[in-house]
């Protein structure tokens, strides 16, 4: 069973700690920004995405962040036990298909749902290319003749 790990958040402008469970982040311990001096100045995030059911995430506030680093380790023992068999596949396939979908972006490609398709299958049952005249004027007065055959308008 992995142990819980601690690495310090890029974000220069918080104290932030994600908290790693082997490798999937299962949380955060960060200082709380504009809050009055009176409040509890830490905050702590138990759970993740992708896995996990609606509810079973678990948060609150501590006063330091040894009591927010505390607390959250008592969240993380009651939620682990519950956390469904596969919901850690499901996260790091979720992660996988997110890093490849930023990939792509990045290269400047389209996913494939946003590549139009103009293969169409005609009445007649023949596939053809809606694009290309010269293979889809035959088949526009095969459709055209159905439509107006059965009274959808043309």
């Amino acid at each position: 069973m992995p142990a819980l790990t601690r690495r310090r958040s890029t974000d220069a402008h918080r104290d932030i700690w994600n908290v790693y469970y082997g490798d999937v982040r299962v949380g955060a311990i960060g200082g709380r920004a504009g809050v009055p001096v009176h409040v509890d100045q830490w905050v702590w995030s138990c759970g993740f995405s992708s896995g996990l059911n609606p509810g079973q995430h678990q948060d609150g506030s501590a006063a330091t962040f040894e009591r927010a680093r505390a607390a959250f380790e008592e969240a993380w023992q009651r939620l682990l036990p519950k956390i469904p068999e596969g919901a850690f596949a499901e996260y790091r396939r979720d992660r996988a298909w997110r890093a490849e979908v930023a990939a792509a972006r990045e290269r400047g490609e389209k996913l494939p749902s946003e590549v139009p398709i103009s293969m169409m299958r005609c009445v007649c049952g023949v596939k053809f290319d809606s694009h290309r005249p010269d293979e889809s004027l035959p088949h526009r007065r095969h459709i055209y003749a159905a439509q107006s055959s059965d009274g959808t308008p043309r």
